[in-house]
């Protein structure tokens, strides 16, 4: 259907299983759709984020046509209502987050590196997550305590978090009904990271490894909101360390001990995720069958599958700034 300045574009957002309709002028702003939608839904524009196809990154002083929009379309909202923020959330600008975040690390004393021994109780109990919340209103919240338990206990976790001065308040879950999009969020660098633990059906629990990977793609949201360069980057670095680490351990005994430690599957699947997440790659294997070239195969289509969970945890992420 075509329209003119004149015309106005009819557009269905939903948001938590309910429809809204509205309409709107052609050279209506973002920032009064925005204004609009905080009113029917509650979740204020800063934490707001629309999904809907050929959506274009533009100001908010810019057009709903200019974003995209067109007469007929159907948007996704997603976004956490200032209510459920506990009101204490006061929006930071992209700039003035990492000025914040550069001026806490330079006020911090260098942390030396210890080859043996444990570190000190008092960097153990900074860099952590220091409160773990299922939300209590879905099915069997004890186990997903225990979930949440084990992720905040992960050995290479820790480590991470550790020699990156990585610092969580609240490591809780997100409902599949209520946010069906996402995998993970992170809200306002470290104030709290929420993790889809469950599947859509409410019959389980995702995969351990699967939601960890999601762990360290929040955390890397601490330092960096967009899924730019610089965040690409450290979070490859984290998959990376995590990967290196658990081998470590590995290779260190001849049985894995305590809750919560999980190596790589194989060794080849180690070696995939530091050739996919360091930015590396291999040719094309040539037509012959030895174990080697077998070998190869094998890691590029880890390399690839990595690869296309990346792009899709991506996608999935409620944290980058819109």
């Amino acid at each position: 259907m075509s329209t003119s300045s004149n015309n106005e574009l009819t557009i269905s957002v939903s948001h938590r299983g309910t429809t809204h309709p509205l309409s709107l002028l052609p050279d209506s702003t973002l920032a009064y759709l925005q204004a609009r939608l905080e009113e029917l839904t509650s979740v204020p524009p800063s934490n707001q984020k629309l999904l809907y196809k050929g959506k274009k990154l533009v100001a908010e002083d810019a057009t709903i046509t200019e974003a995209g929009l067109k007469d007929g379309m159907k948007v996704q909202l997603i976004g956490p209502t200032a209510e459920e923020l506990g009101g204490l959330m006061a929006t930071e600008s992209e700039h003035q987050r990492k000025e914040r975040i550069l001026r806490e690390r330079a006020q911090r004393a260098p942390v030396k590196v210890r080859p043996t021994g444990r570190a000190s109780p008092s960097s153990d109990s900074q860099y952590t997550f220091h409160e773990i919340e299922p939300l209590a209103h879905l099915p069997n919240p004890a186990a997903a305590r225990d979930l949440l338990t084990r992720l905040a206990n992960d050995p290479a976790i820790k480590h991470v978090m550790r020699k990156h001065q990585f610092a969580v308040g609240l490591l809780t879950e997100l409902a599949p009904h209520e946010q069906p999009h996402l995998l993970g969020l992170n809200v306002n660098a470290g104030q709290a990271i929420k993790l889809r633990l469950r599947t859509d059906r409410y019959d389980g629990f995702r995969t351990y490894k699967d939601v960890r990977r999601v762990l360290c793609h929040e955390l890397t949201h601490n330092v960096w909101g967009d899924h730019d360069n610089n965040f690409k980057e450290l979070n490859s670095t984290l998959n990376k360390e995590v990967a290196e680490f658990e081998r470590a351990q590995a290779a260190g005994t001849h049985h894995l001990a305590g809750p919560g430690f999980e190596s790589p599957h194989s060794a080849l699947e180690a070696e995939a995720q530091e050739y996919v997440l360091g930015g590396g790659g291999i040719g094309a294997a040539s037509i012959s069958d030895t174990p080697e070239e077998r070998r190869r195969k094998i890691l590029d289509a880890t390399i690839r599958r990595l690869q296309r969970e990346e792009e899709e945890l991506e996608q999935r992420c409620g944290t980058e700034g819109h």
